[in-house]
């Protein structure tokens, strides 16, 4: 059971890792002052910014999942549960 807890703790840290980084790497275009903004800007900004929020929550989900692993692990590691 214990070395079940490490590979599920790993595995999630390892996707959180994977989707934060993806999340960073999608570069968001910048807009000046001077340029007009049209509908196709704003769309694209608005499917940039919803598809970084999705990605972070997703990594935060995975983050929480690694989290309760590793306490889920410690526990069994002291009840003596092998």
């Amino acid at each position: 059971m214990i070395l079940a807890l490490d590979i599920v703790a790993m595995l999630s840290a390892f996707a959180a890792a994977y989707l934060w980084f993806a999340a960073s790497t999608r570069p968001l275009r910048r807009v000046s002052k001077t340029e007009e903004i049209d509908e196709a800007d704003f769309n694209r900004m608005v499917v940039a910014f919803n598809r970084t929020q999705v990605l972070n929550a997703r990594a935060a989900l995975a983050t929480g999942i690694s989290t309760l692993a590793v306490a889920f692990r410690f526990i069994a590691a002291f009840a003596g549960i092998s």
